[in-house]
């Protein structure tokens, strides 16, 4: 991933159209890097998630070039890799398991990190996943508690209870979540392991029983509007 790491941290400092034109061979050789690791990442989560059996690279992997249009910040550049790994693909809106490596940075995109789970699902799905866990949390609970090493990301919470929940639930905080994700946060020497398949496969293989929990809600939402 050295390859990667690298042009990431050169690209960040020079954001432009010229300069990534002139170097647009070393990006190839970055994206290889990446797109090999991401088929053995897709066959690997396979083997205990058969629902993304099949994916492709294309699948579950981003364009470079940002979307400007509503933009303030027109560097034209995503500064970042990250490969999401779900069942259909990336815009199927199912939960799944994302691995990000970004180069260094102020905001979000300078992490390296492993999430599992959903982002910024829509009202329909947020809803379903909160009904189930009024229903009974005990499943949700002891998901978060097998994935080891991972934390639920509560940054983004409502500041109240939504209405129709029970504002004096012992799982008030989860009703409170707008995504339901576990997260992992990377340093250099993690991403630099001769191993990093070999770890990130076994870290996620801990959220499977949260993931497969997430899809459950959100199949019976695409079921009930079939």
């Amino acid at each position: 991933m050295e390859r990667v790491t690298d042009f990431l941290s050169l690209l960040s400092q020079n954001n432009n159209k010229p300069w990534f034109d002139a170097h647009k061979s070393q990006y190839r050789e970055a994206l290889e890097v990446f797109n090999h690791f991401t088929v053995q990442f897709i066959e690997g989560i396979a083997l205990f998630d058969k629902d993304v059996t099949g994916l492709t690279v294309k699948d579950c992997t981003y364009r470079i070039y940002r979307d400007l249009r509503f933009s303030p910040d027109k560097t034209p550049y995503k500064t970042y890799m990250g490969a999401y790994i779900c069942p259909g693909g990336k815009k199927s809106g199912f939960a799944g398991y994302y691995f990000h490596i970004g180069a260094p940075a102020n905001d979000w995109s300078g992490n390296y990190f492993m999430s599992s789970g959903l982002f910024q699902p829509g009202p329909a799905v947020l809803n379903s996943v909160r009904d189930d866990i009024l229903y009974d949390a005990n499943p949700f609970q002891r998901a978060i508690a097998l994935a080891d090493e991972f934390e639920l990301d509560t940054q983004d919470s409502l500041k109240r209870v939504p209405a129709g929940y029970p504002a004096d639930s012992p799982y008030k905080s989860f009703f409170r979540l707008r995504n339901f994700l576990l997260a992992k946060y990377l340093d250099d020497k993690f991403i630099l392991d001769k191993n990093l398949l070999k770890n990130v496969l076994s870290g996620f293989k801990k959220t499977h029983t949260f993931v497969a929990l997430l899809n459950r809600s959100v199949s019976y939402v695409i079921t009930s509007q079939n």
